[in-house]
């Protein structure tokens, strides 16, 4: 668990730091640097989504697992659990940080392989390695969409603590391909995250989420037949 606990501080201190300057930023300048980053957000996605060894598994688990999630309806759920801690924090805007955040650093293959290698092996150069990326990250989101951030520690906690407690039940599910095929899908889902903070759109990326884990069930039970 040591370098899930690393890379959950990491992200708190990063957005204290973001936090702090918040208020030293010009609101232009803001804005740009918002975009800057979704730009940089979009590109991590599509390189992960590049990746893909499965393009049709890819296609259908999007398409199912959006369809989940719509009816599921992940991002009204997270979005009211936002707006609970907005009330507890008088108001601010909690919500967009929170979920933004969180999505970002928990659909990576580096929190997947990390968490994995953390559980397995005691080797946590990989959650190490993604805290300082996180930590940075963090510091430029909180600067702009405040201490939602850094409550997405919490959720990467919980996340990638869970993996790493079940590494070695994954183990034989979570094969190569199927962290390719995961990554890849989650590639998807950042690049809509850039493109939300870039375009001001509303890409519900949360209602997305479910399409992350159909590709580790395709090789689970296709593992079942060979």
């Amino acid at each position: 668990m040591l370098g899930t606990i690393v890379n959950s501080i990491a992200i708190l201190i990063g957005s204290l730091i973001g936090i702090l300057f918040k208020h030293g930023i010009p609101e232009k300048l803001n804005s740009s640097i918002m975009k800057s980053v979704g730009l940089s957000v979009m590109l991590i996605g599509l390189l992960n989504a590049l990746k893909v060894n499965n393009l049709m598994l890819l296609i259908f688990s999007m398409l199912i697992g959006t369809i989940i999630g719509e009816l599921i309806d992940i991002d009204k759920r997270l979005n009211i659990f936002g707006n609970k801690l907005e009330r507890r924090f008088k108001g601010n805007n909690i919500s967009e940080g929170f979920v933004t955040a969180t999505l970002l650093f928990c659909v990576g293959s580096m929190a997947i392989i990390g968490s994995i290698e953390s559980g397995l092996t005691g080797n946590h150069q990989t959650l190490f390695a993604k805290s300082i990326l996180d930590g940075t990250i963090s510091i430029l989101f909180a600067s702009s969409l405040g201490i939602g951030v850094a409550i997405s520690a919490i959720s990467v906690f919980i996340y990638q603590g869970t993996i790493t407690l079940s590494a070695s039940f994954l183990k034989d599910i979570l094969t190569a391909n199927a962290i390719t095929d995961i990554s890849a899908v989650g590639g998807l889902l950042i690049i809509s995250i850039g493109i939300n903070m870039i375009f001001e759109s509303k890409i519900k990326t949360a209602n997305l989420l479910p399409a992350i884990f159909l590709p580790g069930i395709y090789y689970a039970v296709l593992s079942l037949f060979q």
